[in-house]
């Protein structure tokens, strides 16, 4: 490229090539020809084309009409403040020039770097970053329609809710609300089992006959979760006239010949559509591996970056729809989810703070596993802990002793006498030492102690899914569940990618409807995403790091399933009403899943628990027990005892079930003590306040003896007590000595990251005008702190200080809420002699602030005050307040750093960083 070309004239050469490249034919003014480029279209951009204001840096001709301009900026130069030049020139007038409509609707900002593009024909027209320039034909065939896409999103119907769970109601009316408010990205937060793949047909229906969208890109997990997905489109019965989806619209899965003009909804992984935009061939096995699995082996990894592929130009689709928006969808795929110029829509079961943040904070929809289990569209679980030696401290071989060494490819084994003793530890478990008896070890507990705990009256093993380490592992625990089973080959069978595609797809068919088969063993093909109902245990023999991840594989023992399909594959089973979560590794110990385990007393029997709130007993863990243990038991009544006991309470079983759970929502409590008391932070006496009250409404209908007896005697005419052992629950509680084990290990991980901490209390030492505490500091430390070889979540930190230090310890943060670590930190060091939540420290600093400013002849207009709350609440979540913040959520929804600035004047940046010091003290 020539050097001496001056910045913007480089940055020229670059749009002029993009231009090109998506079939632009790029001229000079005096070269012009409007019609020399393809037959039909005739896309031509004239450089330097007059107008009555100036000339423009490219005037966009198609069919030899004006259509659009371009103004072109050098590299560097922020492309927000230029749209009102590229707008003035599109109302601008150009001698004798055909025009499409007198005001040109098409605008692009451009630098080599960065395109923004607006149609001024959407309702409230706003500017949009794309990745490229749109094709020629695509703004033509945008030009013949009377309404935009965005326009047509207002036109959509009333939804149909025959057939909708309330859930899915709720959900495709956010999106749709998200789409005519013109937000670029929704995410919809719904339980596994709930019914997110067909709610998402159902708005793809909606938005194709009636929005008249083009095209959908649906992304999936893994190719089996696409076949699946294409089976639900398939088997869609459309509202409109009863016919398949498939009869209205073509759907297919994307392969090497790309994207067909006739096909509505493509389904892919984002492998395999990488694969078609940078033209670099896919692995075999690559589309089979799920996207939680590739985050936690490769979170070190580039992220993945793509160019301008004109066969898939960034208009191929109107729709982004990401089934499971695990970290790599942000982290290692950001940019191939960002090459279209599309709306996206996000479904997930567990949303994760940087997932909610890539949506741009837009949660249309919250469907969580406790609500769906009150509406039993998913049911609970229990956790059952085994431990072995092994498995919890390693092992010693001693010298002399003669060992088999396997080698790790070939699998060819020789002997050796060891020389010396060789100790391992238990993460050198299945990695560098095999130990065979420890995999017999844990299933012959499972066998001879989890089952009759657990299924005390089955002849018949309950449906179960082993999760493995690896490949070799999973070959490992087939034949050791075999062995320790007495069973042959048909009983369990191994379901990975490496068996391939058509082997493992017939097996998880297999798994799902026949008696035979009553263990499989994976390591991730259906740890996300794959349906099989009739399942009723879960074997953990592998740690996971991801939460995400970890509440995805959990999901696959949630759904529900009608007595008679349970009753095809496992004849004796009365009922599905919950899962066990059979943890052998100590997966459930870090506390990493969002949804927690709803039965807090296991040890203690319905009929005592009735007796107790009859007595008095209002505890949070009382009531959501008996809750959890009620929805289970309206899952085993017939018609007829569920209208006795609706006679009897006044009102359903399970009604009477969900209001018990539900007044135990801490979620919901802080929502009615904020509200009710006027704040943004409740104490903890004032969400017991609001507590006591419904707590109160929901224990009313066990005051009668008459209701407690009758449950009583349908329970024990339906349901077996399960002997609920101190054995299977020591671990599973919060004890003393974890509670010390805890903290120990905290003490350890601050003695491990003494350079860091030491930063951080230098930070304090300063005077609070210089203070800065960095969010990548502190998130740094909270992975560390959840990585090996800690291993603790800092809420369970949290947890254990109250526990030992109630005294010092105020209130239980949300255990989502990364800023804990600072607040602990503070309390551990011995900076602050109180353990609080952060928020609540930046409120009570944050309202002595104000005080102090309005004492100092400083007062603050509303306008200025609900900005301040604003800087306020992005403190407390993130301990820092950056002048870039502006630019992103919510601050840019309310005008930004310009609006900050009109309010706030010369003196904006010195009270962030006055904030910033202040507040974090």
């Amino acid at each position: 490229m020539n050097s001496s070309l001056k910045p913007e004239d480089l940055a020229r050469v670059t749009i002029d090539k993009k231009l090109t490249d998506a079939g632009w034919l790029v001229q000079d003014k005096k070269r012009m020809n409007l019609f020399a480029a393809k037959e039909g279209v005739h896309g031509v951009a004239i450089r330097e084309m007059d107008t009555t204001t100036g000339p423009v840096d490219y005037m966009l001709f198609i069919a030899g009409k004006a259509c659009g301009v371009i103004e072109a900026k050098k590299d560097g130069v922020s492309l927000g403040g230029v749209a009102e030049q590229s707008g003035r020139y599109s109302v601008s007038k150009s001698a004798f020039t055909q025009r499409w409509m007198d005001e040109l609707p098409f605008t692009y900002e451009a630098t080599s770097a960065e395109i923004r593009f607006c149609d001024y024909r959407d309702p409230k027209a706003r500017s949009r970053a794309v990745f490229h320039f749109h094709k020629p034909e695509t703004l033509k065939k945008w030009l013949e329609e009377e309404k935009t896409l965005r326009a047509r999103f207002h036109d959509l119907p009333e939804l149909n809710t025959n057939g909708l769970r309330d859930c899915q109601i709720e959900a495709i009316s956010g999106i749709e609300k998200s789409l005519k408010l013109n937000e670029p990205r929704a995410l919809l937060q719904m339980a596994t089992g709930s019914g997110k793949t067909f709610t998402a047909v159902t708005q793809i229906f909606r938005l194709a006959h009636y929005a008249k969208t083009k095209r959908v890109l649906f992304l999936v997990d893994r190719g089996n979760l696409g076949r699946q997905a294409k089976k639900e489109f398939e088997q869609y019965d459309t509202p409109v006239d009863g016919r398949k989806f498939t009869s209205h619209y073509n759907v297919n899965i994307l392969g090497t010949t790309g994207v067909a003009d006739t096909t509505k909804v493509t389904i892919s992984t984002i492998q395999r559509l990488y694969s078609q935009l940078s033209g670099v061939e896919l692995d075999d096995d690559a589309d089979e591996r799920s996207g939680y699995e590739i985050e936690e082996t490769s979170l070190s990894s580039a992220p993945r970056a793509v160019s301008y592929n004109p066969e898939i130009p960034i208009e191929a689709f109107d729709l982004v729809i990401i089934d499971e928006c695990h970290r790599s969808i942000y982290n290692l795929w950001r940019q191939v989810i960002e090459y279209f110029d599309a709306f996206i829509i996000g479904l997930t079961a567990t949303p994760t703070k940087k997932t909610i943040g890539f949506f741009n904070q837009n949660l249309v929809s919250e469907y969580t596993h406790e609500k769906a289990v009150i509406d039993k569209v998913n049911v609970g679980y229990d956790i059952y802990r085994i431990k072995t030696k092994k498995t919890e401290q390693g092992d010693l071989i001693e010298a002399g002793t003669a060992v088999q060494v396997r080698d790790r490819l070939t699998k060819k084994q020789r002997q050796e006498v060891l020389d010396q003793d060789q100790a391992y530890s238990k993460t050198q478990l299945d990695r560098s030492v095999i130990a065979p008896n420890q995999i017999r070890t844990v299933l012959t507990a499972f066998k001879e102690r989890c089952l009759p705990e657990c299924f005390s009256e089955r002849s018949w093993v309950p449906k179960t899914l082993i999760f493995a380490k690896d490949d070799d592992h999973a070959d490992r625990i087939v034949d050791k569940v075999r062995e320790v089973f007495n069973e042959g080959n048909s009983f369990c069978k191994k379901i990975t990618y490496r068996v391939g595609k058509k082997a493992a797809e017939d097996t998880i068919a297999e798994f799902r409807t026949s008696p035979r088969l009553r263990v499989a063993v994976t390591v991730d093909m259906i740890a996300t995403g794959t349906d099989i109902k009739p399942l009723e245990c879960l074997i953990f023999m592998r740690d996971v790091r991801s939460q995400a991840y970890y509440e995805q594989m959990k999901g696959r023992g949630t759904r529900v399933i009608d007595i008679d399909s349970l009753h095809q594959v496992t004849p004796d089973a009365k009922a599905k009403t919950r899962f066990v979560l059979v943890d052998a590794v100590g997966v459930t110990e870090s506390d990493k899943t969002e949804s927690k385990a709803m039965e807090k007393k296991p040890s203690v029997s319905t009929e005592k628990l009735m007796e107790q709130i009859a007595r008095g007993d209002r505890s949070a863990d009382t009531l959501q027990s008996l809750g959890n243990r009620l929805v289970r038991l309206d899952l085993t009544l017939d018609e007829k005892q569920r209208a006795m006991l609706s006679e009897l309470m006044g009102k359903p079983l399970a009604l009477v079930a969900g209001e018990l759970i539900r007044a135990t929502n801490e979620e919901h409590l802080e929502q009615l003590a904020k509200i009710q008391f006027g704040t943004d932070a409740p104490t903890q006496e004032q969400r017991d306040e609001v507590y006591t009250p419904i707590a109160e409404a929901a224990v009313k209908p066990f005051h009668n003896p008459d209701v407690r007896e009758t449950i009583e005697k349908v329970r024990r005419e339906t349901d077996q007590i399960i002997d609920d052992s101190a054995d299977e629950l020591q671990d599973a509680g919060f004890d003393a000595e974890k509670a010390l084990h805890i903290i120990k290990s905290f003490k350890q991980f601050i003695a491990d990251n003494k350079a860091e901490l030491s930063a951080i209390e230098l930070i304090y030492s300063k005077p609070y005008q210089q203070r800065h505490l960095s969010y990548e500091q502190i998130e740094g430390l909270a992975e560390n702190i959840q990585a090996p070889p800690y291993n603790i979540a800092p809420i369970e930190v949290w947890k254990a200080y109250q526990q030992l230090e109630t005294a010092k310890v105020k209130g239980l943060p949300p255990a989502t809420l990364l800023t804990n670590i600072v607040s602990l930190i503070s309390y551990a060091t011995g900076l602050k002699d109180i353990l609080e939540p952060f928020p609540e420290v930046v409120e009570r600093k944050f309202n002595a602030w104000v005080q102090q400013q309005q004492h100092s002849g400083t007062e603050f207009t509303p306008a200025q005050l609900e900005w301040l709350n604003l800087i306020k609440q992005q403190i407390a979540q993130n301990a820092e307040m950056m002048m870039a913040d502006f630019d992103y959520a919510p601050f840019n929804q309310q005008g930004g750093v310009l609006k900050a600035k009109q309010l706030f004047g010369d003196k904006l940046g010195q009270m962030v960083n006055e904030l910033n010091g202040y507040l974090i003290a």
